[in-house]
């Protein structure tokens, strides 16, 4: 990421063709009642995920949070709960949970990562479960709920949150 002069920071990965260049605000916007007691509440650095409205608050301190829309899990697959960052990966393989092959058989039991897989651009893994934040190679599903528990979001937002979050980092999901 880079700086600029305008109070603007530039997603701008040379290493990752599949990226583009798009302007993000270097700090979240003033926040509603809502969001502000969501963000008093927990500590910086904390990713708060509101599932109702679609929304990944990453908590800055002082009343303010980044909020990025996600996509979530479709009905019956959705969940709440506190877990911690255990793990992140650059362009991540995926394989599909027995679970899922086992709904659709037509997924692959594989899939390297790059831009053609689901799991997008960066993953973070949350605790042992096999819920994580993840990008997506379908941008149109951030702000549905179309997932199997996993939180989507665009590829430009999660590597701007991945560059954000550390291992261990907590993860509230309500």
């Amino acid at each position: 990421m880079a700086g600029r002069q305008d109070g603007r920071i530039l997603n701008v990965r040379r290493d990752d063709p599949a990226m583009a260049e798009q302007a993000r605000p270097a700090d979240g916007p003033a926040l509603s009642e809502t969001d502000r007691r969501i963000s008093d509440q927990e500590q910086a650095g904390t990713l708060v995920i509101d599932t109702n409205n679609r929304f990944l608050y990453y908590v800055q301190g002082g009343g303010r949070a980044i909020r990025y829309g996600v996509g979530v899990g479709r009905p019956g697959f959705e969940w709440a709960g506190v877990k911690s960052v255990s793990e992140k990966k650059e362009w991540p393989d995926w394989r599909p949970p027995a679970e899922m092959l086992a709904r659709r058989p037509e997924l692959p039991a594989f899939m390297a990562g790059g831009p053609e897989n689901p799991l997008g651009a960066r993953a973070i893994y949350l605790g042992s479960s096999l819920y994580r934040i993840h990008g997506s190679n379908e941008p149109g599903s951030i702000g549905t709920a179309v997932s199997s528990g996993c939180i989507r979001m665009r590829n430009e937002d999660v590597i701007d949150l991945y560059e954000r979050v550390k291992v261990g980092t907590k993860v509230i999901v309500i």
